[in-house]
């Protein structure tokens, strides 16, 4: 037997969508790491040999400005571009051009680890912590056995597989509902889970093909498959979700058995569409079935915080907050398919939810870190918090926390109690997916020059001379918009078959991320005369204590049309009081806002409207000012339409400073959804909102105030984030300028991010 051992910062075991973008994110920051992949693909239930779409935050559409950022941003972006077709093959290399573009990860696929070396106060008599010092995995195909030694372990194996084994706390099954006062919990714990699923594609082949069914094939007509599920001929991959089963079972005990007969339904599934007569399936054939189940829970480690229901519904705040989630907590029956009742029951919170950092790593294990579905949580929040984008936020959480401890000498409880703001920052700085962190990095030098813009957005609303379209005002609308510093009437285009009257509301939303009707502030009744299409005055006012969104409500009125347009101005939504359910084995809670007040209706889309208050949400401050996304306001510079000109922003020092780096984050529409096999479709490579093609020009110490030294140029840009490291020897700067020449197709440049490292 060949053998070997690798030394490096940071072992990162389990390459799926967390493990990926903890190796990452860890790599990024200067450290050397190993990341250890059991399959020959990454991307774990992502990848071609599942075929599990990536969910995350924005759930389907059903969260606003959900859209992680960060690695998960970037994968997500690229795909768009690369893989506008959602193949799961191209998604594979997507993922492994991502790591392999990060000279510091060192790659070990199809390597199973399967032994972990542990020291500490386990029966050595020593008073010190469970500390592990390797990992041992086995390569197949190579025939080669691998110790990995590192001072700090990630397990993102999503069973817990390195944790378990080190011996650290893991928690399985459903709590009793008193343990955590959850409401959805059972009375008393159970040890169920959620199920495994296999999928299947299928392909129109033009000419009729037919089915005979082998001998493992189950009779679904003998199974309430049938009558308590949804199925068509027309979908494939992921639509068939609910082809769940295991939840019962012991999930890695049982794999073996739960995949035989997870396969043994699609197989009867497919029989039933090509030989019942039920449907139109003559021409269809079935393409290819997964052999790797995808599991959605098993064991979750025990972290110093435990997430709870009330965290996903309240949406608490934390002050370590590192990572964020939007899905609904999403629960399925223990019988899966076999299920009489709903495949799955949701239920949402009001906009995205914060994962703490003490959630992420082990409370036995003082060197261990671990993200996925192995996080710190109860089986109820766990139903929001598991999706594969929402584990890769927390990759990137940990593998940045892995970096940080390094540097600072400590453990990740240490990084916690001492450093928790420091791993935040620099979580913001590297732009990934956190929600509520303002700016106050030291070290980036934008915050003390004075900011100024060749021009900006001065007021919110749609121009003149767009394209609208007729909407009956059938259902209450509600337009979310931005207000800073305050709300002063709104001019909106409406016409009416009859004189009547119109309420319109101002709400304001809860929590600064979120983007429902949660409180009236104000309302007005305005006379709505007879006749065709003109502006009228709407008198509604809010003045609040600090920036946040607003919703303008417009009360549902028979015989008034409003109009709508698909030039959707910065900071603004368009809601729709009506309820809309995608999937109909969902069974979908119907008391939460978010539910009832969708933006799915009208995404994309603007009511006509126009305000009256100068506004300062798109000032050019606004680029320097930190969160990095929506959260009480779009936060970003928005200039006036470019018109075939430039725009620019520009940073000015009193004192010259001397910066190593530019870094720049421009706006990718966090309210679109692009979810990797495109359940819902973009029709843009790139997303139109990006500026396309800019310059940076530095002005240095010395130089004259015409004088400008370009140091970057892009043409073709296509990316949220951009990194830009600035000349040896070039001395102290005076000011830097960013210079926007096109977009992708929004009429203004818009720039979440200006930074200037020293």
């Amino acid at each position: 037997m060949r053998t070997q051992t690798v030394e490096v910062d940071v072992v990162v075991v389990g390459g799926g969508l967390a493990g990926v973008a903890g190796a990452i994110s860890a790599a990024r920051l200067g450290r050397r790491v190993a990341l250890v992949n059991n399959r020959p693909v990454l991307g774990g239930n992502s990848s071609s040999e599942v075929r599990v779409w990536v969910c995350g935050a924005t759930a389907h559409g059903n969260q606003r400005w959900a859209r992680e950022s960060g690695i998960i941003g970037e994968l997500y972006l690229e795909n768009q571009y690369r893989n506008p077709e959602g193949n799961p093959v191209h998604w594979d290399d997507v993922v492994l051009d991502a790591v392999r573009a990060e000279e510091n990860i060192s790659l070990f696929l199809n390597t199973d680890v399967r032994d972990v070396s542990v020291e500490g106060s386990d029966g050595d008599g020593r008073d010190r912590a469970r500390r592990i010092t390797s990992v041992t995995g086995w390569t197949m195909g190579a025939e080669i056995l691998t110790t990995f030694v590192a001072p700090v372990f990630l397990d993102c194996t999503g069973d817990g597989l390195v944790g378990h084994l080190a011996g650290a706390r893991a928690r399985l099954g459903k709590e009793a509902r008193s343990e955590f006062d959850e409401e959805w919990a059972p009375v008393e714990a159970e040890r169920t889970f959620l199920g495994s699923t296999l999928l299947f594609y299928t392909k129109d082949v033009g000419r009729p093909v037919r089915f005979v069914a082998p001998d493992s094939a189950k009779d679904i007509r003998d199974t309430p498959i049938p009558a308590s599920r949804v199925i068509r001929s027309g979908d494939s991959g992921a639509h068939y979700w609910w082809v769940e089963w295991g939840g019962e079972l012991d999930i890695v005990d049982d794999n073996e058995r739960i995949r035989d007969e997870l396969r043994s339904v699609i197989l009867g599934i497919w029989d039933y569409i090509k030989n019942s007569g039920e449907f139109d399936a003559d021409t269809l054939d079935l393409e290819w079935i997964g052999n790797v189940p995808g599991k959605r829970e098993y064991r979750r480690l025990v972290g110093d915080y435990t997430l709870h229901q009330r965290d996903v519904l309240e949406q608490s705040s934390f002050d370590d907050g590192v990572a964020f989630g939007g899905w609904s907590i999403d629960l399925h029956p223990a019988k899966g398919m076999y299920a009489e009742g709903a495949g799955a029951v949701q239920r949402f919170s009001n906009g995205v939810f914060e994962i703490p950092f003490r959630s992420l790593y082990s409370a036995d294990v003082e060197n261990l870190l671990m993200a996925g579905r192995d996080m710190s949580a109860t089986h109820i929040a766990f139903g929001a918090a598991r999706v594969m984008a929402t584990c890769a936020a927390m990759g990137e959480a940990a593998g940045a926390a892995a970096a940080l401890l390094l540097d600072r000498g400590t453990t990740p409880r240490g990084l916690y109690e001492q450093h928790r703001e420091d791993l935040r920052q620099l979580l913001l700085r590297q732009d990934a997916p956190v929600i509520g962190i303002a700016n106050t990095d030291a070290t980036d030098l934008a915050r003390i020059a004075g900011v100024s813009a060749s021009s900006r957005r001065q007021t919110i609303g749609v121009a003149e001379d767009v394209e609208v379209a007729p909407h009956a005002l059938d259902n209450d609308l509600g337009i979310v918009v931005p207000v800073h510093p305050a709300l002063d009437g709104i001019e909106l285009l409406v016409e009416s078959d009859r004189d009547t009257d119109l309420v319109v509301e101002v709400w304001s939303t809860g929590k600064l991320q979120n983007a429902v009707p949660e409180h009236r502030e104000s309302a007005t009744t305005v006379a709505v005369g007879a006749g065709a299409a003109r502006w009228l005055s709407v008198p509604v006012a809010w003045v609040p204590g600090r920036p946040q969104n607003a919703v303008i409500v417009l009360r549902a009125q028979p015989g008034v049309t409003v109009f709508t347009t698909d030039e959707l101005p910065p900071g603004v939504l368009t809601l729709v009081r009506t309820l809309d359910a995608d999937d109909q084995n969902v069974e979908v809670s119907l008391d939460e806002l978010l539910v009832q007040w969708p933006t799915k209706p009208l995404r994309g889309r603007s009511i006509v409207f126009r305000s009256r208050t100068v506004t300062e949400a798109f000032a050019p401050e606004r680029a320097v000012s930190g969160f990095g996304r929506p959260y009480g306001g779009p936060n970003l510079w928005a200039s006036e339409p470019l018109g075939g000109s430039t725009a620019w922003l520009r940073l000015d020092w009193s004192e010259a400073v001397r910066a190593r780096e530019v870094s720049l984050v421009f706006d990718d529409d966090p309210d679109v959804e692009l979810n990797t096999l495109h359940h819902h479709r973009s029709p843009h490579l790139v997303m139109p909102t990006l500026v396309r093609s800019y310059r940076v020009e530095l002005l240095v110490e010395g130089a004259a105030d015409d004088e400008w030294t370009i140091v970057a140029t892009e043409t073709e840009n296509r990316r949220r984030r951009r990194r830009h490291a600035l000349p040896e020897g070039l001395g102290a700067l005076r000011a830097a300028r960013l210079v926007v020449e096109t977009t992708n197709g929004a009429p203004e440049a818009r720039v979440v991010a200006f930074r200037v490292q020293e």
